[in-house]
């Protein structure tokens, strides 16, 4: 398989496949195809999954659709009901070019979205909404914040506060420290208020660590 290629798990009917399969070659992407006689739907590293709307009806299908963190894109010819998300809905019939345009554009948000959420612990840190996240409560992060939670949480050992100074805020360090102790003492404030989690920033005689 070519590193470049959108490796694309297709799900779909007999002609909807054969379709797909005739234009692999203006695609230039890697196709794999569901078979409906499958028990268990192998997760490998596909870059994202294309569903046409009829084979929603498959259990299987649904039950790999829902526990699968890859892009979703669902072609339809009408309104459905079903409880899977979808990262994109398209109505058919499609342009052969408008199809490869989006799944293009599916797999580059779906690699932005990655590249700016970074797992600390047991939150998600949103770098691009500016938010600390877990389950379905968050609290807002200024940039400064998520430069202190990465830094901190990268380190593998305790960091001095004057070495925290310098790099997340560019002073020299031999400054005055109270600014990471504001910023520390409210950061912390904020996950305790929203998660009472009193130990998400923690500090010992070798400095700060997460």
């Amino acid at each position: 398989m070519h590193k470049n290629k959108l490796n694309i798990i297709c799900f779909g009917n007999d002609d909807f496949n054969n379709t797909l399969n005739e234009l692999k070659a203006f695609f230039d992407y890697d196709l794999s195809f569901f078979k409906s006689n499958e028990k268990n739907i192998t997760q490998v590293s596909y870059s994202l999954a294309l569903i046409h709307y009829q084979s929603l009806s498959n259990d299987e299908i649904i039950k790999f659709l829902s526990s699968t963190n890859l892009p979703k894109v669902l072609l339809f010819k009408e309104e459905l009901k079903v409880k899977t998300k979808f990262d994109e809905n398209i109505r058919l019939p499609i342009n052969f070019h408008n199809l490869k345009q989006i799944l293009n554009d599916v797999r580059v948000r779906q690699k932005y979205a990655k590249n700016s959420s970074i797992k600390v612990n047991q939150y998600i840190l949103d770098k691009n909404q500016k938010k600390l996240k877990v389950d379905n409560l968050f609290v807002d992060v200024t940039e400064k914040e998520i430069n202190l939670i990465e830094l901190l949480y990268k380190s593998k050992m305790p960091l001095k506060k004057n070495i925290i100074q310098k790099t997340v805020w560019k002073y020299s360090s031999d400054a005055d420290t109270h600014t990471v102790e504001t910023h520390i003492y409210r950061l912390r404030k904020k996950v305790t208020d929203k998660f009472q989690d009193t130990q998400f920033i923690q500090n010992n005689k070798d400095g700060y660590f997460i």
